[in-house]
């Protein structure tokens, strides 16, 4: 592996029916790919918007239109472009203006780098949302936070991050050959950590950089689409599908193991979200059965490299110490 020469990036908006948020946020892209260290195009990647999205892209932005496959758009559009780096934002992202910078550098800087993420904040600032991603599994399903119990000590801190859902910069050729975003879990919820994951057992890193900072409103897009249960059906399959897709031995093991209960207690609760996701799961299991065996789940090194990836960036912040100053990996 070797430092990637950036010498011109392209930040990539992914919007649909996001008129007034593309209103609200893009004059920030703008400004922040006019201060980018390297020259920077802005485009806005349009699923199929019937909302008048069109009318909020100034001159001199890029419009780019692909059918609806969530984040797995932009899959095909990274193919066309040639820029070695391109930022992947939702269209609820703001970015502050000298926020490219520092993300640029860690692909200069850091020869295993896939992707890098800013430190997040919501709207007004007030409240920390992440890009420093931990992961456990509970009862046999794996989570992702960044507001983990004691997380306020490490926000400014430079570190490995396992995901980066909203916002971050990727290394163009490394994410197509990794086959980019599944389209697996359209039209999404958790297929950032599936990146993520993949990305840590081919060899290569997830870097979280607070020097460069963006802010998300969150849900602006799917809460409107399918509702907050709508949302949390969606996580739950996905989640489920992460576990078929990629784990291997006592994981996988665990998570069969403990699914009929975590079924049994949703349902006395009069929660349905796990049984509809679930279900939403097993009509997708052909598919994910055929990625697991594309990407050869379980076979040599594979149970070392997971394991290693859960005990990276497990909860309990006292097994690892936070990567240096100057990006440096421990």
């Amino acid at each position: 592996m070797a430092p990637l020469l950036v010498d011109r990036s392209h930040i990539l908006v992914l919007n649909y029916n996001g008129r007034g948020l593309l209103a609200e946020c893009l004059p920030s892209v703008i400004a922040a790919a006019r201060r980018a260290p390297v020259p920077c195009r802005v485009s806005v990647l349009d699923n199929g918007s019937s909302d008048g999205s069109e009318a909020e892209i100034p001159e001199g932005v890029g419009l780019i239109r692909r059918p609806n496959l969530g984040l797995a758009s932009f899959n095909s559009v990274l193919e066309a472009l040639d820029e070695p780096v391109v930022l992947l934002l939702n269209n609820d992202i703001k970015l502050e203006a000298g926020a490219l910078a520092p993300l640029v550098a860690v692909f200069r800087d850091r020869a295993d780098a896939l992707f890098a993420a800013p430190q997040c904040w919501t709207f007004d600032g007030q409240t920390y949302e992440g890009m420093r991603t931990r992961v456990r599994m509970r009862a046999g399903l794996v989570q992702g936070m960044c507001r983990i119990p004691g997380f306020e000590r490490h926000v400014d801190a430079p570190d490995l991050t396992a995901s980066a859902g909203p916002v971050l910069a990727v290394h163009r050729e490394r994410f197509l050959d990794l086959g980019g975003y599944d389209p697996l879990y359209f039209p999404g919820r958790i297929e950032d950590l599936d990146l993520g994951f993949r990305a840590w057992m081919a060899g290569y890193r997830g870097y979280y950089v607070p020097a460069s900072r963006a802010f998300h409103k969150g849900f602006g897009s799917f809460e409107p689409a399918f509702g907050k249960r709508g949302c949390d059906v969606l996580a739950a399959r996905n989640t489920v599908l992460f576990m078929w897709k990629n784990t291997a031995g006592w994981r996988l093991f665990a998570h069969l193991a403990w699914l009929p209960a975590r079924l049994a207690y949703s349902l006395v609760r009069g929660r349905t979200d796990l049984a509809r996701g679930l279900a939403g799961a097993i009509v997708r299991l052909r598919r994910a059965l055929e990625a697991r065996r594309a990407l050869a789940v379980g076979g040599p090194g594979w149970i070392e490299r997971q394991e290693a990836f859960f005990q990276r960036f497990a909860w309990d912040e006292s097994i690892h110490t936070p990567v240096a100053t100057n990006g440096g990996a421990r």
